[in-house]
């Protein structure tokens, strides 16, 4: 019989959902994936069918288990787009309303009338988030209220709610294990980050029963038993982390100060800050980074809605590009973009800003101006995002960067991470493992088992492909992010 030596992970994202059968040293071994539709029912509103997210998980996750074989796998841990919002009936497992993605503002109303009522510092102080529709809490609450029965129903107790995570944990478990982990809790806005549980005065101002609500866990955890039925095989899903909180996990961000950069659709930036929860002064997040071996971690996060949807918003709204691969080559072939900036606010400015009424804009246009410049310029609002995320993370907690951990699929350009060094004048390290979302859920599952043993070991795997140094001078480097800020200015205002 073969040796258990594998861990797969399930990466449920926003616009693909994967699976990656990953070795104890961290190398990926076998891959499946399927690209995910995305649905605009309003302006600002995004969702995703949960049973199209269902189906691709099955399908990529036995495409796997094929390759390598079920016997070899010692254990699934999940990763997931956070805060989109699942509910469903607890009877029949079948959702009551389509999946509510993090990037949709219909929440944006009822957040402004908390913002007014006086409830952001009571919020901020129990939950470590401001008040946005982004956040799980407006979802779940617009669900109720807006699909007929749906509150009945969950005041008797026949609804259940869950982010992708616990949605996913509930199908693959045959409907036996209703849970989450502390980090997907963390960003419901409903979850009281010191004492890790649901708070009673969110939850009734909210008007979310308790009985909705999961099971709160450590991110390596015996989850529960896959039902043969679903994937085959009887498997332990054994850790689960959404999917930024994974990636801090899989960059061996193990020590207070280290940081990580995950480029994605969104682009989201993770400070560890240890046993210390830093309540943010410059509109940063405070979250739970994991808590592994009964020790809990806390993180500064800074999120950006738009990063490599940009790129996609470049190639299928203005079919400016055939693919994605072709932006390097477009932003090497001209010396700068001539003064434009693109401020990717499509959903609204995350944070610093906190905006959800901005709307994306291209400055500085000129006869001059062509493919080229324009696709240079959706490049380096990602990186001018992420300067404001770390200057924000500098002042909130009193530490240098001395360095920046990336991944993600933007973080194999090159270009971008040459322009992201000189830009925040640090060293950018990018790892042999770009994925590190998925490995981080299967470290978490590792040690959920004890395959792997501790945080050392998953430290040890992690290694440098390459680091890329800042060259750039001062005064170059001041103007351009001088031109950033007033480009922020003109959509604000």
């Amino acid at each position: 019989m073969a040796k258990a030596d594998l861990i797969l992970a399930i990466d449920q994202g926003t616009t693909s959902t994967r699976a990656i059968a990953f070795s104890l040293k961290g190398e990926p071994q076998a891959t499946a994936q399927k690209e995910l539709t995305q649905v605009y029912p309003a302006d600002g509103w995004v969702e995703h069918d949960p049973e199209e997210i269902w189906r691709a998980t099955v399908e990529v996750t036995k495409g796997v288990i094929a390759k390598v074989g079920a016997e070899r796998i010692a254990a699934i841990g999940i990763t997931n787009q956070r805060e989109t919002t699942v509910v469903w009936d607890r009877k029949t497992g079948k959702p009551v309303h389509n999946a509510i993605v993090w990037q949709d503002r219909r929440g944006a109303p009822l957040c402004k009338k908390l913002i007014a009522d006086g409830w952001e510092p009571k919020i901020q102080a129990k939950t470590g988030l401001l008040i946005d529709s982004y956040f799980s809490a407006t979802k779940i609450a617009w669900i109720l209220e807006n699909v007929a029965g749906a509150r009945a129903a969950a005041d008797k107790g026949d609804l259940a709610f869950g982010t992708i995570d616990t949605f996913l944990l509930w199908r693959l478990t045959g409907g036996k294990s209703h849970a989450t982990d502390v980090t997907n809790a963390s960003r419901t806005m409903l979850c009281d980050i010191h004492k890790l549980d649901w708070d009673d005065e969110l939850l009734k101002l909210f008007g979310v029963p308790r009985s909705m609500l999961p099971e709160i866990r450590e991110n390596a955890s015996a989850f529960g038993m896959t039902d043969p039925r679903e994937l085959g095989a009887s498997l332990p899903v054994a850790g689960m982390a959404g999917d930024q909180q994974a990636a801090l996990i899989g960059q061996a961000c193990f020590k207070p100060g280290m940081i990580k950069s995950t480029y994605g659709t969104g682009c989201f930036a993770l400070m560890n800050t240890g046993g210390r929860a830093v309540l943010s002064k410059n509109r940063l997040l405070t979250t739970v980074g994991y808590k592994l071996k009964g020790e809990t971690a806390y993180a500064s996060e800074g999120s950006i809605f738009i990063a490599g949807a940009a790129v996609q918003w470049l190639r299928d709204g203005l079919k400016l590009i055939q693919q994605a691969g072709e932006t390097e080559r477009l932003a090497r072939s001209v010396r700068g973009t001539g003064g434009v900036y693109l401020v990717p606010a499509f959903t609204g400015l995350g944070a610093p800003y906190w905006d959800p009424m901005a709307r994306g804009a291209l400055l500085g246009l000129t006869r001059d101006t062509g493919i080229a410049e324009i696709v240079r310029a959706a490049l380096e609002a990602v990186c001018y995002q992420t300067r404001d995320l770390m200057s924000a993370m500098i002042s909130d907690t009193g530490t240098e960067v001395q360095s920046l951990r990336v991944d993600g699929g933007m973080a194999r350009n090159d270009w971008v991470m040459q322009f992201l060094a000189d830009l925040l004048n640090v060293p950018i390290g990018r790892p042999v493992v770009v994925e590190t979302t998925a490995l981080g859920a299967a470290i978490a599952a590792g040690l959920g088992v004890g395959i792997i043993p501790d945080l050392k070991a998953a430290s040890a795997n992690w290694q440098q492909e390459r680091e890329f140094r800042p060259d750039m001078a001062e005064a170059d480097r001041e103007r351009l992010y001088a031109g950033w800020k007033t480009a922020i200015g003109r959509i604000r205002s």
